[in-house]
């Protein structure tokens, strides 16, 4: 298989066509249950099945969480590999929120897992944990590179937990937070639009002028609508990087359905009001 263009450019010109949004996928039981379905591969499956049927033509990125699927073993992983598949086919970008990390030959499988081109997983971009050491991460970089992929890295993160590592300082005196935003603007210097290796850094963090998002790279950012932070608070938490920034709603747009026009009419709706407060 050939390789793609690369990610960063594919995510721009998406983000420009359909929106600055990214849908997540979350199939938790109880959002299962607020649709009427039961919390088993069937309901998975129909859950899945909506959300694609009715968003994958209109939304630039979707991120289906790998454990929801998981749970149910091969055959709810065969429901996540049919709505990968699905999605790319309508022209959709899809990053697989796996957060793998780990090192060498470990990590270079995790990579093949979703990054390499024939694989049946194999998604536009990869969720990826750091905190085995950034060169831990080097298979993954370098089969995205190959393959024309993406990373997410870990780096800022909305949960409360999170600060305790990434926010703890190095024998350099930057966060660690700050040295996984400079690797990855090393791994994107000179890509244009955009380079294919972002970070993860949540919208409710408030203020973080402390801290240099310009990596030349996308910024995948959790915690619009359930979490509380609104497209508004992103050029305040972003500054001049909030372009790059792709905002991350799942529960938001989620809780419309299983009516497919709603469905739609809240992802629209979230893609405008991040262009708005964007200027995207």
């Amino acid at each position: 298989m050939s390789p793609l263009a690369p990610f960063g450019a594919r995510l721009r010109a998406a983000m420009d066509a359909r929106g600055p949004l990214c849908v997540g996928i979350d199939p938790h039981a109880s959002l299962l249950a607020d649709w009427g379905l039961n919390d088993d591969v069937a309901g998975l499956e129909t859950f899945t099945r909506t959300v694609v049927d009715a968003l994958a033509g209109t939304v630039a990125v979707f991120k289906p969480q790998s454990a929801f699927f998981e749970r149910f073993g091969s055959r709810g992983i065969a429901v996540l590999e049919r709505a990968v598949a699905d999605l790319r086919d309508a022209g959709a970008l899809v990053v697989m929120d796996a957060k793998r990390g780990d090192i060498g030959s470990t990590m270079a499988a995790y990579a093949e897992t979703y990054l390499r081109g024939d694989s049946p997983l194999f998604s536009d971009a990869l969720t990826v944990s750091p905190y085995l050491g950034y060169g831990s991460l080097r298979p993954a970089v370098d089969l995205a590179r190959e393959s024309g992929a993406g990373l997410f890295v870990l780096a800022l993160t909305s949960n409360p937990e999170g600060a305790e590592v990434q926010r703890a300082t190095g024998e350099d005196g930057r966060t660690i937070g700050a040295t996984m935003l400079a690797h990855l603007a090393r791994d994107n210097a000179g890509a244009e639009p955009m380079g294919s290796f972002g970070a993860v850094v949540g919208a409710t963090l408030g203020n973080l002028s402390s801290y240099d998002l310009d990596i030349n790279g996308p910024l995948l950012a959790p915690g619009i609508g359930a979490q509380g932070a609104t497209p508004a608070d992103l050029p305040r938490v972003f500054g001049a990087a909030v372009r790059n920034v792709v905002p991350n709603v799942s529960r938001g747009v989620l809780r419309h359905g299983p009516d497919a026009a709603a469905l739609r009419e809240a992802a629209l709706r979230y893609a405008d009001e991040v262009r708005e407060a964007t200027g995207a």
